[in-house]
């Protein structure tokens, strides 16, 4: 079962943006759930994004990109 991560909504404006800051993994890599796989910033704050479910990652999303909240970053296989 594969699972898509979104760009976490953290503004009430829904085309709010932010900045894929860092990725922790890279794209074929195994991962475990609730793994920070990702640090995002949206207004100087700065979040990390865990891994929903075991499986392989494929990053959807270059580091340092600006992203709109929702936008599919990552899915796990």
């Amino acid at each position: 079962m594969s699972q898509t991560i979104e760009f976490p909504h953290l503004s009430k404006d829904e085309s709010a943006e932010g900045i894929l800051a860092t990725w922790f993994v890279k794209s074929g890599e195994q991962v475990k759930a609730n793994q920070v796989i990702a640090e995002v910033m949206v207004d100087k704050v700065s979040l990390d994004v865990e891994a929903p479910i075991d499986g392989t990652v494929t990053l959807l999303v270059e580091e340092e990109a600006s992203v709109r909240q929702g936008t599919p970053i990552a899915r796990i296989d």
